[in-house]
């Protein structure tokens, strides 16, 4: 599944065809895809000027200039292609390639904009994306919305906040991480290398982290660091599970060539010194990529 920096680089990618530009047809050639799409979809997009596009979480948030926001989650497959004069391409090829296959196109948006006129297609095979609508002035008290946790991107996502949530947890260190409502957006490949970065087991409880008082230990510390450290380079690549990834001005994500555990079983791990290799074990259903030797 698409992850945070993922979902950003699919966000940079439709910025500007879709920003500042009128919806002048909107076509809906299916009626769902994980969900039914809202009542009279099509006429409640259609006509409406786009005023910004956002992300939360893993979710891309379009803004239209009568206070509606169109939430988009591209589920297992799903991702949007941008067809016009200035620019083309999928912004977003994942680990796992998307489609190109147009049967699988459901939603097409006919856009008029200050760069011209654009087709913005989402496209996704498997259907489990979804598009739903929700007032803005409501947006953070929507139920996909409001348990989110801190933004790995943002100062809210700091020790003392993970502490306050890791305090007592018996839960592994990995299982934490990934609860979106501690930290929004945070993905299995990410925790896989921020551990790694920070020299931490991911089978490590998650309250050893945090002292007797209640306080981020200097390894939480540095756990943290390496969370905002990671997503960061990622985002600034253009994404880090991608393949042959191409955004919409045509330059690749290329984090993946620089995993250090992640879809690296057996190999040497890179840490300097080390001298262990990488091994993956499946917690809670999904694979784990950890250096034993260095991780603790």
């Amino acid at each position: 599944m698409p992850e945070l920096p993922e979902v950003e680089t699919v966000r940079r990618g439709l910025q500007p065809a879709m920003e500042g530009a009128t919806v002048e047809r909107l076509e809906q050639r299916r009626a769902d895809l994980r969900f039914p799409f809202p009542e009279d979809f099509a006429a409640r997009v259609e006509g409406r000027s786009i005023t910004a596009l956002h992300r939360r979480a893993k979710y891309l948030l379009i803004g239209l200039d009568d206070g509606s926001v169109l939430i988009s989650h591209l589920g297992m497959s799903g991702s949007y292609y941008v067809d016009s004069d200035a620019a083309g391409g999928t912004p977003g090829h994942f680990h796992h390639d998307r489609s190109k296959d147009e049967k699988h196109d459901h939603v097409v948006f006919h856009l008029d904009g200050p760069g011209g006129r654009a087709r913005v297609v989402y496209n996704d095979p498997r259907r489990f994306g979804f598009m739903l609508l929700s007032d803005s002035n409501g947006l953070e008290d929507h139920p996909l919305i409001r348990d989110l946790g801190a933004e790995p991107t943002g100062n809210a996502l700091n020790a003392e906040h993970l502490a306050k949530h890791f305090a007592g947890k018996k839960a592994p260190l990995k299982a934490a991480l990934l609860d979106q409502r501690i930290i929004a957006g945070l993905g299995n490949i990410y925790v896989c290398e921020a551990l790694w970065q920070s020299g931490l087991s991911p089978r490590r409880a998650a309250g050893t982290l945090v002292s007797a008082s209640g306080e981020p230990v200097k390894r939480l510390e540095e756990l943290t660091r390496a969370v905002r450290t990671v997503i960061a380079a990622a985002i600034e690549a253009g994404g880090s599970s991608l393949r042959d990834h191409r955004q919409a001005d045509g330059t690749l994500g290329y984090f993946q060539h620089s995993f250090n555990t992640y879809d690296r079983e057996g190999e040497p791990c890179r840490r300097d010194g080390c001298g262990g290799n990488i091994r993956r074990i499946v917690q809670s259903g999904r694979s784990t990529f950890y250096c034993p030797a260095c991780q603790r």
